[in-house]
């Protein structure tokens, strides 16, 4: 349940430590990868062999999310949330301490599964906290946190690695997130969701409570957005991955017009993340904002991909479609609200967002080979289509979710 009228000071409370935790999330999801080129030249490995270190972390995280999302609802976000990006934080900083390759690889297991409890958790708390009418707000600056997090990464790492050295950099990023848990552990111990241990069914024990969640999970308006998640995730990957080479091969432009047509997406969908906060708090229609942004980002990717526009429009209609995209982020979170019950939205949350994992780790390889083979225009193909398809989930779960009136 949400907070019906919480004060504003209290929800930017509960905004500010939720977002620092999912910064903290998606930067050590990015702490090894702009120092690859150190950690070669130390251990003496071959990149394919840095690439699995970012492989394990991102199983392990996807693996776990379900499994967090049910100890979310068992013993409440906030010692979840604590508990894993203590984890996170500790297997960071001990990357730093290592004295041979293969040292990393089960820390970068432990990171992941420190970083798997992040969105149930995170998720749970803003939900069950922040104001009804602030909701759309709240998760709206959870996912620009994430974006900062990414954006942050190579920019510390690499700054930090050239004025000391890498170890010095990984080290200082798992001190980062300690000074994190130390913040919840000052000003945030009175948000301790009210979502832990709900009641028990009648007549359900153990084991009817876990048939009941499975059931849960798989049904079809659950199903649903989890395939949201996984088909946007794969046009995410396909436009920031593939994006770069593919406007190079199809517009003839340089690597820095491309590169900056790729940023220029992220700055959109950040941009659209802020104004669709303000939107998905003053509508309850938040299947037609997802929908419509959904829509409109395709479009706009299908005209790059027929290769017909001038060049000099790339980073403007890129910026468009991120825009659009990023719009929809906090109406798609409230729809998954609404289809969590009372008591189970950690581990719905945790389900769905386990799609991000699925459609991040199936498409490269897809792409990568169309683009091998000479089809660029493939790649925009592919990530308009991907779009297209989340607008079908959508429907699939606004069958099911009546929207509420919204809050002013």
């Amino acid at each position: 349940m949400t907070a019906a009228a919480a004060p504003l000071g209290r929800d930017l409370k509960v905004m500010g430590l939720v977002g620092a935790a999912h910064w903290a999330s998606h930067f050590y999801q990015l702490v090894l990868p702009p120092l690859f080129l150190f950690l070669k030249d130390e251990f003496g490995v071959s990149f394919a062999a840095l690439g699995l270190l970012t492989t394990l972390l991102y199983g392990s995280s996807g693996l776990a999310q379900t499994v967090a999302g049910f100890a979310v609802d068992r013993f409440g976000a906030r010692r979840v949330l604590l508990s894993g990006l203590t984890l996170a934080a500790v297997s960071t900083l001990a990357f730093g301490l290592v004295e041979a390759y293969w040292m990393l690889l089960p820390l970068s297991v432990l990171a992941g599964l420190g970083n798997s409890v992040f969105h149930p958790a995170d998720l749970a708390i803003l939900t069950s906290k922040v104001s009804e009418g602030r909701l759309g707000r709240g998760y709206a600056s959870h996912a620009l946190c994430g974006n900062l997090g990414w954006a942050a990464a190579p920019l510390l790492m690499l700054g930090l690695a050239q004025l000391w050295d890498w170890r010095v950099a990984v080290i200082c990023a798992g001190l980062m997130g300690l000074v994190i848990v130390a913040a919840f552990l000052i000003w945030g111990a009175d948000l301790a969701d009210d979502m832990a241990r709900p009641p028990r069914p009648a007549g359900g024990g153990r084991l009817g409570s876990l048939a009941s969640s499975i059931r849960l999970l798989f049904s079809a308006t659950i199903v649903s957005c989890f395939l949201y998640f996984a088909f946007l995730a794969a046009a995410l990957i396909g436009v920031q991955n593939f994006g770069i080479p593919a406007m190079i091969d199809m517009y003839g432009v340089s690597l820095v017009q491309a590169t900056a047509a790729v940023t220029w997406f992220l700055v959109g969908a950040a941009t659209g993340i802020l104004i669709g906060g303000f939107a998905a708090d003053r509508t309850s229609r938040h299947d037609l904002i997802a929908m419509g942004g959904m829509l409109a980002s395709a479009l706009l990717m299908l005209y790059v991909a027929f290769g017909t526009m001038p060049a000099a429009l790339l980073a403007l209609i890129l910026a468009a479609s991120g825009a659009a995209s990023g719009i929809t982020t906090p109406s798609r979170d409230m729809l998954v609200r609404a289809a969590a019950p009372k008591g189970a939205s950690g581990r719905v949350f945790g389900f769905v967002y386990s799609g991000l994992d699925l459609g991040s780790s199936m498409v490269p390889l897809a792409l990568g080979w169309v683009l091998d083979r000479g089809r660029p225009e493939v790649v925009f193909h592919s990530v308009a289509i991907f779009l297209f398809i989340t607008i079908l989930t959508v429907l699939q779960v606004r069958r099911q979710v009546r929207p509420k009136p919204a809050m002013s």
